[in-house]
């Protein structure tokens, strides 16, 4: 009986351990997580899911503070057009994020950030632009391309000397999806490196609808995988999301799959960037308390556990501050949700929102509890410590799982004294 350690990754000429952690924003796939999946010789993601958020945390930047203040003026006014993201700090902020990640690279794998398109902010186009240019030029290895179609995305970074040198991937979830991308691009001539594929189980925002449960992973890989034997195209195929055990893994190895791309197992690790306190709370969690929403401002729905404090808020928009999801006219989901509510409650003060959030602020401040489908399972992935409380993981124990399990068997980690 095969394991993920029988196959190999091959990118160019590297021939990586077939896995790859996700890019859980915000600062959730932190750098020390991705470098893990590196020094073990598979591929790590970073997010740059509100970068500038994520160095004024790791690095005691001011970005957000001074933000705030430069548009405290506009704080009341429901009209946010007019902030604005200094595009020249937005680079600034990435560099420094994706660079101090790469100077501590070690091992033979790789890493990798993940880009969202759905972080439009308040300039969907140029935003977008910098932020893959300023990860190219840090040395990032490779950019993941996700949250969109990204029909364009290509087209802003073509230009860049680094544009064939870099590996670069796109999320879909549907053949069709593929289809538009790969069609819209080929006028820069250059294929995406790898094709992530994430299923209908996967954590976070989805590319289903509510009718995410008529969905299989394991059709769409194959419907794309023979698309592209057709097509007598050859790029590396990653499936995603509800991948929980090495056996998981391998079967889509051995239906020709080059990787898998793995995160829920991920979140209770030590490298992780959740406060402890939340990952007990993914720990704990039940089948029956994990949901699918539409919460979420982006539009798309979105998995998470039903206790997430972000669900049914009171919090004033904070675009000031943050307005990562502003698009290109200044509006988000949110702020009509807010100012309609408090519309049809005059005179109240604590005005709760149920139909969306505030995904900037809740996600900056680890109260968005996005998971996979399979976090109702990570209780048996450890042990339970004398206080009722899981005892935490570490990520080379996780990743040494998936590589060399088989028989469906999840290794437990050496008991905590």
């Amino acid at each position: 009986m095969k394991c993920v350690d029988d196959f190999r990754l091959k990118l160019g000429d590297k021939e990586l351990v077939p896995i790859i952690t996700g890019g859980m924003g915000v600062d959730i796939s932190t750098a020390a997580l991705a470098l893990e999946a590196a020094r073990l010789g598979g591929i790590g993601h970073i997010s740059d899911a509100m970068v500038p958020t994520v160095t004024d945390r790791r690095f005691n930047t001011k970005y957000v503070k001074d933000k705030l203040k430069q548009y405290k003026f506009n704080v009341e006014n429901s009209d946010k057009s007019v902030v604005q993201f200094n595009l020249g700090l937005l680079e600034e902020a990435t560099k420094l994020h994706v660079g101090h990640t790469m100077d501590a690279k070690r091992g033979d794998g790789m890493v990798f950030i993940n880009c969202m398109e759905k972080l439009t902010m308040n300039a969907p186009k140029d935003t977008l632009r910098v932020r893959m240019r300023a990860a190219m030029d840090a040395g990032i290895d490779g950019i993941t391309l996700a949250a969109g179609l990204h029909l364009g995305s290509f087209a802003l970074i073509e230009d860049h000397p680094r544009f064939r040198d870099v590996k670069l991937g796109i999320i879909v979830s549907s053949l069709r999806a593929l289809q538009l991308f790969l069609k819209k691009s080929a006028r820069t001539n250059r294929l995406p490196d790898y094709i992530v594929i994430e299923g209908p189980l996967a954590g976070g925002h989805l590319g289903f609808g509510l009718d995410w449960a008529q969905y299989d992973l394991a059709t769409i890989v194959a419907e794309i995988r023979d698309w592209l034997v057709e097509q007598k195209l050859d790029i590396p195929l990653v499936p995603a999301g509800g991948i929980f055990t090495g056996t998981d893994a391998t079967n889509f190895l051995e239906m020709g799959a080059a990787a898998v791309q793995v995160a829920t197992r991920f979140t209770v690790t030590r490298e992780c960037g959740l406060p402890e306190n939340v990952q007990q709370e993914y720990f704990k969690a039940s089948e029956d308390e994990i949901e699918v929403n539409q919460i979420s401002p982006t539009g798309y729905p979105m998995r998470m556990l039903k206790s997430s404090p972000a669900i049914g808020d009171i919090i004033r928009p904070n675009c000031e501050a943050y307005g990562y999801l502003l698009d290109a006219s200044g509006n988000c989901q949110y702020i009509d949700a807010y100012n309609r509510e408090h519309a049809a409650h005059p005179g109240e003060r604590r005005v709760r929102i149920w139909d969306k959030t505030c995904l900037c602020t809740h996600m900056r401040n680890f109260d968005c509890w996005t998971c996979g489908h399979y976090t109702y399972r990570l209780k048996d992935t450890t042990h339970r410590n004398a206080d009722g409380s899981y005892q935490i993981l570490s990520a080379e124990h996780v990743f040494h799982d998936y590589q060399f399990s088989k028989d469906n068997r999840i290794a437990l980690p050496e008991a905590s004294v």
